[in-house]
């Protein structure tokens, strides 16, 4: 890829890695964005709490958190900053920062709104709304509070508190979910829908809670904390010991019982047994994490003697949704007909990354094809 740029993005690129290397600034690439901090590696103060986050936009194309960071930093400590990516490897034009306080927020918007990076572009920096509530409707009418929370948890990050609601005019029962942070919240938006179906084929509705009233939060939680956001319940604290796997790698909790009785689904993506599977062997497989789709398909295309399955994974296109669409072409040789098709998947990391997370993508399709 590098061979395909132009030298002027090229001597860009070679800045920023000069720059992250002589100032040890440590960078993650994770769903469409570039993350800075959060917290940074030297931090004292405690996590920031609400109305601390900027949103910066008309970032121009061309520029990267080797100017970027510094801008920002000499206004106050930033606890994170994010830079929105595209596939290419260009900034999306806009970006996240997130000070140590609501001072901090407030001085970066009067000093750096209108500052002018480039001719003819001067940033905008405003007020992050930071919503952290999303409501998800048409969930059973015998949902119950307890066990919904624990089902969220087990499928997104950073879920604090939930409170249902039902009433005229509510399909089935609704509820409010509170997260640690917008970004949380964002990501859990993404997937929660296709989670519910799949888990449970369970068609369900979300949408963000534009307005929380503080009644209502007292009412979700009644140790409200005064300041500072509650931990993420997957995180550890600061203090303690770290994980030796990341929270994703860690075996999830099981999903509660009580939940999969109110919405008639399994707890894990069933596939069918073989014959000389045992009960107590099915029991086991049926609570523990489902194994990868590429894997299931390998096994299956062994123990039927068709030949492995051959994958052509190719990029297709970026949607507004934040999506990268891929198409595939997957060869079986005792299959005569070929299995293609479409599939989307969050931006990763890499390419090899992304390409392993299609091809997972394609082989699921493949699995769930009528016979």
């Amino acid at each position: 890829r590098t061979g395909q740029m132009s030298p002027f993005m090229t001597e860009l690129l070679l800045a920023l890695e000069t720059w992250l290397k002589s100032t040890n600034t440590k960078l993650t690439q994770i769903n469409g964005q570039r993350k800075y901090g959060g917290p940074p590696e030297v931090w004292y103060g405690p996590t920031p709490g609400a109305r601390c986050e900027v949103f910066i936009s008309q970032i121009p194309r061309d520029t990267y958190e080797d100017l970027l960071i510094p801008l920002f930093s000499s206004v106050g400590p930033l606890w994170e900053f994010r830079l929105m990516m595209n596939f290419s490897g260009q900034n999306r034009g806009f970006a996240y920062g997130k000070y140590d306080s609501p001072a901090a927020a407030n001085e970066a918007i009067r000093l750096l709104h209108g500052h002018m990076l480039e001719p003819d572009f001067r940033l905008s920096v405003r007020r992050s709304t930071e919503k952290r509530h999303l409501c998800i409707g048409d969930l059973p009418a015998i949902t119950r509070q307890e066990d919904l929370l624990k089902v969220l948890r087990v499928m997104a990050d950073g879920v604090e508190r939930v409170s249902l609601k039902a009433g005229p005019g509510i399909e089935g029962v609704s509820a409010i979910v509170a997260f640690s942070s917008h970004h949380a919240a964002s990501m859990a938006k993404k997937v929660l829908v296709e989670a519910f179906k799949k888990q449970f084929a369970l068609n369900i509705s979300i949408k963000w809670q534009s307005t929380v009233k503080p009644s209502l939060d007292e009412q979700l939680s009644p140790h409200k904390p005064s300041k500072s956001l509650l931990p993420s319940p997957l995180k550890p604290p600061r203090h303690s010991q770290p994980s030796a796997l990341p929270p994703r790698m860690a075996r999830p909790p099981p999903v509660p019982l009580g939940f999969c009785r109110a919405v008639g689904g399994p707890t894990v993506p069933q596939y069918p047994p073989s014959s000389s599977t045992s009960s107590s062997q099915r029991h086991l497989v049926s609570t523990a994490p489902s194994p990868s789709p590429a894997a299931l398909l390998r096994e299956l295309c062994e123990a039927t003697a068709v030949g492995p399955p051959l994958y052509e994974i190719c990029y297709s296109h970026s949607g507004p949704d934040g999506f990268l669409y891929f198409t595939y072409k997957v060869c079986i040789s005792g299959i005569t007909t070929a299995f293609k098709g479409l599939v989307m998947i969050f931006p990763g990391p890499s390419p090899t990354t992304m390409l392993e997370e299609a091809r997972r993508a394609a082989a699921q399709q493949v699995l769930h094809r009528p016979k």
